[in-house]
């Protein structure tokens, strides 16, 4: 069997076309050239004039896609300009622009495209097909390449089928054997920037990279256990393969390109969809002062229930996220078997989801599977419904154990499964906060209930191990966040477990060893609520430490519901500012790396004509563990001056004086 770029190829021979087909930016700075090299279809990219990408492969190792030799093909072009509204998001105005091509190969069984779009921050392009009759399509491999013309210095985590949890590599491009995306690039001495992702992602496995030659990345595909990459029906499109591109490397972080490769909702009243602020009972189970099954330490309880909802009602928060409420925590590491609607003794849901309705709180469902999937998704439809009996509309999963039968839970068959996760809880009006998810594409435009999702290492692992570094805060802006929101669950100020180990005199204690510990100051835990979006923020440290402190007011006049928001410093691992504005109100956030630095913010994103407010909170240099409050008035042609500890950050509200007075 001929791999379909050898057909593509072959059949650009039969047209009478003397050019490549081509796209280029509404800008004119990013062309897109579709061409025959030898006996393969390939593509080059060009920006500002310069080669990025060489000819490379396109095309699938797939049955069912082998058109006849006298294949007919056409090209076609097109323009798309619009501006759309989104119910949630950093930025809920966005433009989609973009000039297209659509090359086809058509017989009379096949229509076999591939489709690109050029964007003014950069590129993409798929595969589509349209089969008259036959089986379903076997995708054995993907033989999609991206083949760097130039040197490029790279940051990614390594390629995994499994788990996204795992640490940064900086590495040349030339030295990269594998990355999972997205896979962030600058190109040696240059001032260029780029991503390479996937968007739009259903149905099909998640793409990895591996390197088969110089600086060549090839299309790496999760497998199913029979090696099968994935079994399609006679018309699909595949995922779009991206490559964001920008002058600098908050230009990534900036652009809106990985949303606009997604269709609009099909969730026709967004309104119970909410971005909230959210406290729970989460962070003692990783300390050890709390358990998830019943015990003398029990998290979740009736009486610790009613104490998060009067603290998050007392406090502007939003919800109450409880795990370990659910029957089947004591079978973890063995059958894995939960009962995602049957409370322990200790949970009287019934009561517990009535007094969080009159306290105008929303209660979070926390389901953990264990990766038991089928057990899972039988469950779905009656355990969804009785949440929204009780006015849950916030569903945590979580997906801490291996598949059965070899399945990868990145895989074709995870794909489906997440995918099937969101559907189910959109019928019942259901947000859905994912761990150990699938990668984000942007889908959360096509179903805005798909919130947020780790898929990093979260805060947990401060808790496990030496910690999260300060050059690993200050990188995943600029690699995992351009995928979309992560759910990292920030703002512990307890950053030396003083609480926790106080506790470990009077209760049998398995927390954090010594040499576990939080590698930041408290006002960079603070400014982690601006810098890791995610519509449902969490304060994630134990109500205990909040209570008193004078910085927690800043989560308290934080909105986690934004309107606009602009990365306005940073260098990859190095420092990153970043600002966001809900209503009225802006909301700054700025951190650094093990080293001190010193930053200066023009103020030019506040609008014109209205004095502000701002109430600054920064690191105390001489302890990590304090917090320096302060307030001065600002506008619009001012500058601000934000100074860093080691491992530190700042925060700033800015609020109209008008509206404090």
């Amino acid at each position: 069997m001929k791999p379909i770029y050898y057909l593509l190829a072959s059949a650009l021979l039969l047209t009478s076309c003397a050019q490549s087909p081509s796209v280029t930016s509404p800008d004119g700075n990013i062309s897109v050239y579709i061409s025959r090299d030898g006996t393969s279809l390939t593509y080059n990219v060009c920006v500002g004039g310069e080669q990025l990408i060489l000819p490379s492969r396109l095309g699938l190792d797939a049955d069912g896609l082998i058109p006849d030799e006298d294949a007919k093909m056409t090209v076609s072009h097109s323009s798309f300009d619009e501006t759309w509204q989104q119910p949630w998001g950093e930025n809920k105005e966005i433009r989609n622009h973009y000039n297209e091509v659509a090359v086809t190969l058509s017989d009379d069984n096949l229509e076999y495209t591939v489709r690109v779009r050029a964007f003014d921050d950069g590129l993409a392009f798929r595969y589509e097909w349209n089969r008259a009759s036959g089986d379903s399509v076997v995708v054995r491999d993907e033989l999609t390449e991206f083949a760097f013309a130039r040197p490029a210095t790279t940051w990614a985590i390594p390629a995994s089928f499994e788990t996204y949890e795992l640490e940064y590599r900086n590495l040349p491009l030339d030295s990269v054997s594998d990355a999972n995306t997205p896979l962030t690039f600058q190109v040696d001495s240059a001032a260029l920037f780029g991503s390479i992702h996937e968007a739009s992602l259903y149905d099909y496995p998640e793409m990895t990279l591996r390197r088969t030659e110089g600086r060549t990345l090839k299309a790496d595909l999760a497998p199913m256990p029979d090696g099968v990459k994935a079994y399609l029906p006679a018309q699909f499109a595949t995922p779009w393969r991206t490559i964001q591109l920008g002058q600098t490397a908050c230009d990534l972080i900036n652009s809106g390109m990985i949303l606009n490769l997604n269709e609009p909702s099909k969730i026709a009243d967004t309104s119970w969809i909410k971005p909230q602020k959210y406290v729970g009972i989460w962070w003692g189970m990783h300390l050890g002062t709390m358990t998830w099954t019943m015990g003398p330490r029990h998290g979740a309880t009736t009486e610790n229930a009613i104490r998060y909802i009067d603290f998050a009602a007392d406090n502007n928060l939003q919800g109450v996220l409880f795990e370990g409420w659910n029957e089947g925590w004591e079978n973890w590491g063995g059958n894995q078997h939960f009962d995602y609607a049957k409370a322990y003794a200790d949970f009287d849901i019934d009561s517990i989801a009535a007094y969080a309705r009159h306290k105008n709180i929303e209660l979070w469902a926390h389901n953990e599977t264990g990766g038991n999937i089928p057990e899972y998704e039988a469950a779905l439809d009656s355990t969804f419904a009785y949440y929204q009996s009780l006015g849950i509309h916030t569903v945590k999963t979580g997906y801490a154990g291996g598949f059965a039968g070899g399945q990868y839970h990145h895989s074709q068959y995870g794909v489906r499964h997440y995918q099937k996760v969101v559907e189910t809880a959109a019928k019942y009006q259901l947000m859905v906060d994912a761990h150990e998810p699938i990668k984000e594409t942007g889908i959360r435009r096509t179903w805005p209930n798909m919130m947020t999702r780790e898929g990093a290492r979260g805060m947990e692992w401060n808790a496990w191990s030496a910690g999260n570094t300060p050059e690993y805060l200050c990188t995943l802006p600029f690699v995992r966040l351009l995928s979309g929101p992560m759910d990292y669950t920030p703002g512990i100020f307890d950053i030396n477990y003083e609480r926790a180990k106080a506790d470990s005199g009077r209760l049998e204690w398995n927390g954090p060893n010594d040499y576990c510990k939080i590698n930041t100051t408290v006002a960079r835990q603070i400014a982690n609520w601006v810098i890791i979006y995610s519509p449902l923020q969490m304060a994630a440290d134990l109500i205990e430490n909040y209570e008193g402190h004078d910085a927690f007011r800043f989560f308290r006049d934080f909105n986690a519901d934004c309107d606009w928001s602009k990365a306005l410093q940073g260098e990859i691992g190095k420092y990153i500012a970043v600002v966001r504005r809900a209503g009225e109100n802006f909301y700054f956030g700025a951190g650094t790396d093990s080293e001190a630095r010193t930053l200066t913010v023009t103020l030019d994103f506040l609008k014109d004509g209205i004095t502000y407010t701002a109430r600054i909170y920064a690191d105390d240099p001489a302890d990590p563990t304090k917090v320096v409050i302060s307030e001065k008035q600002v506008t619009a042609s001012d500058t601000i001056t934000v100074e860093m500890a080691p491992s530190g950050g700042q925060a700033i509200t800015f609020m109209p004086v008008i509206a404090n007075t």
